[in-house]
């Protein structure tokens, strides 16, 4: 019997596979987790999140911008030029 994952677990399988160079939207996290309307959630989750196998950083707003980083918005920008990310 399979067991059954939290959300959380979901959300962070989701975010590390994003590669390097390339962004979703929390949206687009939550979506594919399989709780489309739970973006908030998401950001709240990612806000806790402190492991850096989990590229927290390349989740970003629906409307282009950043978001919110743990550990600043600053070094979110930062680390997203480092990426070569369009926009950023």
């Amino acid at each position: 019997m399979k067991s059954k994952q939290s959300f959380t677990d979901d959300v962070y399988k989701v975010v590390k596979k994003i590669p390097e160079g390339k962004v979703l939207t929390y949206k687009q996290v939550a979506e594919k987790a399989g709780r489309p309307n739970a973006f908030r959630a998401v950001g709240n989750i990612l806000n806790k999140n402190y492991n850096p196998e989990i590229p927290c950083h390349r989740v970003v707003r629906s409307d282009g911008t950043a978001g919110g980083y743990n550990r600043g918005a600053d070094k979110k920008m930062q680390r997203l030029k480092q990426e070569n990310v369009q926009g950023y």
